[in-house]
C-alpha cells in the first residue's frame, strides 16, 4: 500500500521528537513498529504497545527527579529498549546522549562528566565490568540501569531495567519544549583527540527527517532493517526518526556477522549502511568469481557490462543498445541470485558516512540495486546532500535536500546553511565559531566542486582528517603526535582512509630498537626481525598504550616498521619537513595492501 498523504507526519504535526513518536502510535496503533530477536525467534512490537513501553521507562525517570535540560545517556545496541528510554527522556524534556557500545572506559568517563551525565543505560555484565575501572570518575552520575541482571558489588546507584522499571504505567504529556530546544548532544572526534560535543536541536532532527521524506518516498509496508548504531548520526535520522515520520517498521539485525542471514529474513525493501558493508560484498562475491570455472565468470561480468549500459539508458545518459535486450536473461541466470542475497525486495539503498568506491557502486548498480550515495555530517543532523534513484551520478553525492543551501568558499571549502545545521559544540564556543560563521554558514571541512545540474563532488579536505569505510573520521596528525612521544619511533604515519581500520606506518629509531628487540627477544639485525610477531605485538602494544586518550574507534591494528628515515633527499618530505602523505602511501603500497589483507 502506498503510503497516504496523511500518513506522513509533517514537522509541524510533531512539533518534537517525542511528539512524532506520540502522533504515530496516535495514527498507526496496530501497525508493527519494530521487529526484535529474543529467545531464538522473531518478534514484533506494535504502535501502541510501543507506547505503553514509553510510559514505563518514563515513570522511572520521574522517580530519578531530573530538571528537564539534564543529561541521561544510552550504551545499548540497536534494540526497542533504545528508542523506550530516548522517547521517555525527551518526554520528560530531558537530553540524550548516545555511547557506541564498543569504546574505551576512559573515553566513556570523559563523555559523561564533560556532559555531565545523570543516568547511563548500559547492557551487559561485560561493560559494568570496563565502567568499574573509572567509576572514580563518574561521581556525577546518579543512576546506572543494566538490561542484564549483574550480581550486586556495592554500588548502590546500580540497578536493573527488571527492578528499575514499573510493572505499568500511563503516558504523562510531553512538558512543554519549543522544537529548537536541546534534544540531544551526539559526540563526535575532535582534532585534539578529545570527542566534542554536538548540540542538535529536536527542529534539526526533524527537518532533516521530513526533506530526506521528500526526496525518498517511505511506505506504510516499508520494512528497513537497521544494523548501523543508533549513536551514529546516520542511522539515527534516517533509520529511526524518517521511518517513524513515514509509519513503516524497522527490524533490528542481531549483529553484523548475522547480517547475511538476517538480510535473507528479514527482506528488506530499504537499507542504509556505510560503504564497508557493500565492500564486504563486493568482496565475497569476487573470492567467489576466483574460484568459480572461467565461463560463469565471464557471464557475471557481461552482466554487469550490460546492466551498467542499462542504468545509464534509464537515466537519460545513454542510448539504447541492442545488447540490452539480453538483460531479462541475465538478471534470471546472476542478478536476481545476488540480490536475493540482499533479501530481494530492496526498493533502494543509500550508502553514506564516507565515500563508496566506484567499482563497488557500479556492481550493485548493474545487477539492479537501486543504490544511491549521500553525504552529510553529524553536525547537519546530518543529511546535507544525496542523489535521487532517478537522478543518480554515482561518483558524485547528489544535490542538497531540500531547504538546505550549499555554495563553495575559500580554498574550495564545502559550506552549507539551513535548518539542519547544528546549535553548536556543547561547552566549546570556539570551536562552534570556527565552524559556522556569523551568518550561519557551516564549514563542513571537505573541498568540492557543483556541477551544473546542481550534483555536489568532494575533491578532497581542507585539514587531514582520515574517513575511514565505517565512517569514522579520525584526526592522524594528533595521532601521530601521541605516537611519536614513544622514543622507539623516529618518524610516524597514520593511514586508513577507505578502510575498516587504522595502520601505521613507523620508522624506527635505531638506537632504542637495538635495545627493544633484545627485549623481545629477537635479533634486530636479522631481515625478518620488523615483522616478527613478538615485534609486531610488542609495537603495537606501545602504540596503544600512547594512543589511550583518543576514542575506541582511533586503534591501530598493524603496523608496517620501516629503518630507513623520509627525508626531503628521497621525496617523502616538504622543505618545512612535513611528510608527504600521498608519496609515503604511494612508495610503500605493496606493504601497506599486505597490512590489509585477509583482515
Amino acid at each position: 500500500m502506498q503510503t497516504q498523504k496523511e500518513d506522513v507526519i509533517t514537522p509541524q504535526q510533531a512539533g518534537t521528537l517525542h511528539g512524532l513518536f506520540v502522533e504515530r502510535a496516535r495514527r498507526s496503533p496496530e501497525n508493527a513498529a519494530y521487529r526484535y530477536f529474543q529467545q531464538d525467534s522473531w518478534h514484533d512490537l506494535t504502535w501502541r504497545e510501543m507506547l505503553g513501553e514509553v510510559a514505563r521507562w518514563q515513570s522511572a525517570l520521574l522517580r530519578e527527579n531530573m530538571a528537564a535540560g539534564d543529561r541521561v545517556a544510552i550504551m545499548l545496541r540497536n534494540c526497542p529498549q533504545w528508542v523506550m528510554f530516548e522517547q521517555a527522556a525527551m518526554s520528560l524534556g530531558l537530553v540524550a546522549v548516545p555511547l557506541y557500545v564498543v569504546d574505551r572506559p576512559d573515553n566513556i568517563a570523559y563523555i559523561l562528566n564533560d556532559a555531565q551525565v545523570k543516568v547511563l543505560l548500559f547492557e551487559t555484565d561485560e561493560q559494568w565490568q570496563a565502567l568499574r575501572t573509572v567509576i572514580g570518575q563518574l561521581g556525577c552520575v546518579q543512576r546506572f540501569v543494566s538490561m542484564d541482571k549483574i550480581a550486586r558489588n556495592g554500588d548502590p546507584r546500580l540497578q536493573c531495567a527488571d527492578e528499575w522499571l514499573p510493572p505499568q504505567a500511563t503516558l504523562q504529556p510531553e512538558r512543554e519544549r519549543k522544537r529548537d530546544e536541546l534534544a540531544t548532544i551526539m559526540y563526535t572526534s575532535g582534532t585534539t583527540g578529545k570527542p566534542k560535543g554536538v548540540m542538535l536541536s529536536h527542529h534539526n532532527i526533524v527537518y532533516n527527517a521530513c526533506a530526506g521524506l521528500q526526496t525518498f518516498p517511505i511506505r506504510t509496508d516499508d520494512t528497513w532493517l537497521s544494523f548501523l548504531p543508533l549513536s551514529h548520526a546516520f542511522e539515527r535520522t534516517v533509520g529511526y526518526y524518517m521511518s517513524m515520520m513515514g509509519g513503516s517498521t524497522v527490524a533490528f539485525a542481531r549483529s553484523i556477522p548475522l547480517l547475511a542471514e538476517d538480510l535473507k529474513i528479514i527482506r528488506p525493501t530499504i537499507l542504509i549502511a556505510v560503504p564497508r558493508i557493500f565492500e564486504r560484498i563486493y568482496n565475497a562475491i569476487h573470492a567467489k568469481l576466483e574460484a568459480a570455472p572461467p565461463l560463469r565468470h565471464k557471464l557475471f561480468t557481461l552482466t554487469v557490462d550490460v546492466g551498467w549500459d542499462r542504468f545509464e539508458y534509464q537515466q537519460g545518459r545513454a542510448v539504447w543498445r541492442p545488447k540490452l535486450l539480453l538483460w531479462p536473461v541475465l538478471k534470471h541466470l546472476v542478478a536476481d541470485k545476488v540480490m536475493g542475497q540482499l533479501g530481494g525486495r530492496l526498493r533502494f539503498s543509500i550508502s553514506g558516512g564516507a565515500a563508496l568506491p566506484p567499482k563497488v557502486s557500479r556492481l550493485f548498480i548493474a545487477l539492479g540495486l537501486p543504490l544511491v550515495q549521500g553525504y552529510g555530517l553529524t553536525e547537519t543532523s546530518p543529511v546535507v546532500s544525496v542523489n535521487r534513484v532517478d537522478n543518480n551520478y554515482p561518483s558524485s553525492i547528489g544535490p542538497p535536500l531540500p531547504g538546505i543551501q550549499v555554495r563553495i568558499g575559500e580554498q574550495n571549502a564545502l559550506l552549507v546553511k539551513g535548518p539542519c545545521n547544528m546549535l553548536g559544540y556543547w561547552h566549546n564556543p570556539e570551536a562552534t565559531k570556527a565552524m559556522i560563521d556569523a551568518d550561519g554558514w557551516l564549514n563542513t571541512g571537505d573541498t568540492a566542486t557543483i556541477s551544473e545540474s546542481g550534483h555536489i563532488y568532494i575533491t578532497g579536505r581542507l585539514k587531514e582528517i582520515i574517513v575511514m569505510s565505517n565512517g569514522e573520521k579520525v584526526p592522524p596528525a594528533n595521532m601521530e603526535a601521541a605516537i611519536l612521544r614513544d622514543r622507539l619511533f623516529d618518524q610516524v604515519m597514520v593511514h586508513g582512509e577507505g578502510h575498516p581500520y587504522l595502520v601505521a606506518l613507523a620508522v624506527l629509531n635505531p638506537e632504542v630498537w637495538l635495545q627493544f628487540a633484545k627485549e623481545v627477544g629477537v635479533r634486530a639485525d636479522m631481515p625478518e626481525a620488523l615483522t616478527d610477531s613478538r615485534v609486531q605485538a610488542g609495537v603495537l602494544k606501545r602504540i596503544s598504550d600512547n594512543l589511550h586518550d583518543f576514542p575506541g574507534y582511533a586503534n591501530v591494528r598493524r603496523v608496517l616498521l620501516l629503518q630507513e628515515p623520509w627525508s626531503i633527499e628521497n621525496g617523502l618530505l616538504t622543505p618545512t619537513l612535513k611528510v608527504k602523505r600521498a608519496k609515503v602511501v604511494e612508495k610503500y603500497a605493496a606493504q601497506i595492501k599486505e597490512l590489509y589483507d585477509g583482515h
